[in-house]
């Protein structure tokens, strides 16, 4: 039996879990202490709850990460590394975690972006996922226009029927995606209201589910919000909380030092927009813009998740109520010359994390402690007093709630593919260091990577080659390939 606050969680009726996903989300918000941009309804959540300062994602981009938080499972036990691949081809008979909570009575439902685009997963869920209507619009020359194309080729903007999404051959979708975007621009301001945009209506769905179900059986109920991923899509009175000469333009726009260059990417992700250069830096005005959208995005985004915790309230559920919130990895805003994730640096593998538990005992407390994304499944079993499932490759770190700085695990763990490679990486208290391997040959290392985050908190500078660190590169080497169970706190 657990001690303390999930104990106390797992003897009384069961808790409903109130699941709040955020596409591309990094931990840019007030409560981490970015005074520039405004979160005040997600900073509120974060003085009723426990803020992980040290949250890290085991990929750095949407299908895996979300497929390793979902299963409890790192990439490498998913074998999901890219967004085309579907877990249910790779571990097929494996429980998600909605799949477990409701398989133990609760109502699951997933409203947004949960599973990527394409990928759902029926198994997982009570009914049909549902996802915003098709009335997504931009301002395009001149006019509001309905996103058609978008909605056909990159968000599920309809209900999804209860059956996997058929969708394109790999090399098509590509092609569509790319077809798609460059036809619109990686920022736009309409003026219109929060419910046109997808993230109002997919509050608006979260909303309604809440009311159904307030008086029925528990509920697991998963919200999946898509900004801020691109295209930086908000209704203009977020874009107006911004001055375009305020936006702070990343301290460190070169990469670093003597970096192992598998370290970094194009950013071809954004460089298929409208109006981006196919090579080179930005102009200075496109990255104010790019990340004024950013922070536009991002408060848009918060004001929904206002409105969504509002009705819990309102509702008398919050008593009742486990309330998760999480960015599924990092983001780069022109941090080593890069943008969007695709990496294993700080920038794409720090990713945002709170949690607020009914009867938490420290209220408004943040933790340094280490804790990973596949740590959540276990963490959230305890929580509502479910048996954990076999085969789970995180730590539930449900004892933090109950002591914030009780010592935790020694080192987060993330990888990322890069053509024949595969960078893993691991962050200790002082260090991030980076091995990138043949992936037919793992024993082969091409190339590394070591940070000093007590000197180098940026990472601006590889000191793997450096002769005198020779032997802090063989322990922290060894320690890598340990893995992730060498690294969990000692009970």
């Amino acid at each position: 039996m657990l001690a303390g606050l999930s104990a106390n969680c797992a003897e009384q009726k069961k808790l409903n879990v109130l699941f709040i996903a955020i596409d591309d989300l990094r931990p840019q918000l007030g409560c981490y202490g970015v005074k520039d941009i405004r979160t005040p309804n997600m900073d509120a959540l974060a003085k009723r709850g426990l803020l992980f300062n040290r949250a890290y994602c085991q990929q750095a981009v949407c299908s895996p990460s979300r497929t390793s938080l979902l299963t409890g499972r790192r990439p490498d036990t998913t074998k999901i590394y890219n967004l085309e691949d579907h877990f249910r081809d790779t571990i097929p008979d494996v429980v998600t975690l909605p799949q477990h909570f409701k398989n133990n009575g609760y109502f699951c439902q997933s409203i947004g972006k949960i599973f990527h685009d394409g990928l759902d997963d029926p198994k997982s869920w009570s009914a049909p996922s549902m996802a915003a209507t098709s009335r997504d619009v931009e301002l395009e020359d001149g006019r509001f226009v309905t996103r058609n194309v978008r909605a056909q080729v990159d968000s599920p903007y309809i209900l999804i029927a209860n059956s996997p999404v058929q969708k394109p051959a790999q090399d098509e979708r590509t092609l569509q995606r790319q077809a798609a975007k460059a036809k619109i621009p990686p920022w736009s301001a309409p003026e219109v209201g929060d419910e046109d945009l997808s993230d109002g209506q997919i509050a608006d769905r979260a909303i309604e589910v809440m009311k159904s179900h307030k008086d029925g059986q528990p509920f697991f109920l998963a919200v999946g919000f898509r900004k801020p991923h691109l295209p930086f899509d908000a209704p203009k009175k977020y874009y107006d909380m911004y001055r375009l000469d305020d936006m702070k333009l990343a301290s460190n726009p070169n990469p670093p030092k003597d970096v192992f260059e598998a370290a970094l990417h194009n950013w071809g992700e954004l460089r298929g927009y409208k109006g981006m250069p196919k090579e080179g830096p930005l102009s200075e005005r496109q990255s104010r813009e790019l990340i004024r959208g950013y922070y536009a995005a991002t408060s848009y985004v918060d004001a929904q998740i206002g409105r969504v915790l509002e009705t819990l309230d309102r509702l008398k559920l919050r008593d009742n109520t486990i309330v998760i919130v999480w960015g599924d990895h990092g983001w780069q805003l022109g941090e080593h010359g890069m943008w969007c994730k695709h990496t294993c640096f700080e920038t794409s593998t720090h990713t945002l994390l709170m949690l607020s538990v009914p009867q938490q005992k420290h209220r408004g407390t943040k933790t340094d402690a280490f804790v990973e994304f596949v740590d959540v499944y276990p963490t959230l079993c305890d929580l509502a007093g479910l048996k954990q499932t076999e085969g789970l490759e995180g730590t539930s770190f449900a004892p933090l709630l109950d002591n914030p700085n009780k010592p935790w695990k020694s080192a987060a763990f993330s990888q990322y593919p890069r053509g024949w490679l595969m960078g893993y990486a691991m962050r200790t208290d002082r260090y991030r260091y980076v091995e990138w391997v043949a992936k037919i040959n793992p024993k082969r290392v091409a190339g590394r990577e070591l940070y000093d985050h007590e000197t180098d908190p940026d990472e601006n500078l590889n000191i793997a080659n450096h002769p005198e660190n020779k032997e802090v590169i063989a322990s922290l080497s060894k320690r890598l390939n340990a893995g992730w169970r060498a690294a969990v706190p000692k009970q």
